[in-house]
């Protein structure tokens, strides 16, 4: 049975209750992934796949249904905690050529810097499945142009959710998911 995913979606959500799984359900729920049995996988994006909206790739799946995800995760009840979930993506220009996914979950960063973080590390990881070479201390902005005028990377993406943990200790959940649909 060949499991390569068709296409793909990018969601985000968060969550706050008094429990802490209670908190990553109810970002799920935001996500509009709960109803799924979700399997996370790594960080390969398969060659030739669509990328569709939630709205279009929700139509696919059904309650129950085991879903495979690239799943960025964090929690916290310490009270006015910022946290982030993000996903990135690189595309590679060849459409029969892999991409990557990359996962990051952090606390304390902004919604720009694990946006930027999460690119740099699928677009870098990518960039090295191509044979390309650079220089991982340079800053993202510059890195981003060499792989993009490369020809060799199309495009780069993210998805990213934060969230400043609950003032009075609730737990808080951020999610970020890429949902692969085969």
């Amino acid at each position: 049975m060949n499991f390569v995913a068709k296409k793909i979606f990018f969601t985000k959500g968060v969550g706050k209750s008094k429990d802490q799984l209670t908190s990553f359900e109810l970002a799920l729920r935001d996500a509009g992934i709960a109803p799924f049995n979700l399997v996370t996988v790594s960080s390969i994006l398969p060659p030739g796949v669509k990328i569709v909206s939630r709205k279009e790739g929700l139509k696919f799946l059904s309650p129950g249904q085991v879903v495979f995800v690239v799943l960025a995760r964090m929690s916290s009840n310490e009270p006015n905690r910022l946290m982030v979930s993000s996903i990135g993506s690189a595309i590679p220009a060849d459409k029969k050529m892999y991409g990557y996914l990359s996962e990051h979950h952090t606390y304390g960063q902004t919604d720009d810097k694990a946006a930027d973080y999460s690119e740099d590390l699928a677009a870098s990881m990518l960039a090295s499945t191509l044979g390309m070479q650079f220089d991982a201390e340079t800053a993202w902005d510059e890195r981003e142009k060499y792989f993009k005028m490369s020809g060799k990377i199309v495009r780069t993406t993210n998805v990213t959710q934060s969230a400043i943990a609950d003032k009075d200790g609730k737990w808080t959940s951020v999610v970020a998911a890429a949902v692969l649909i085969l």
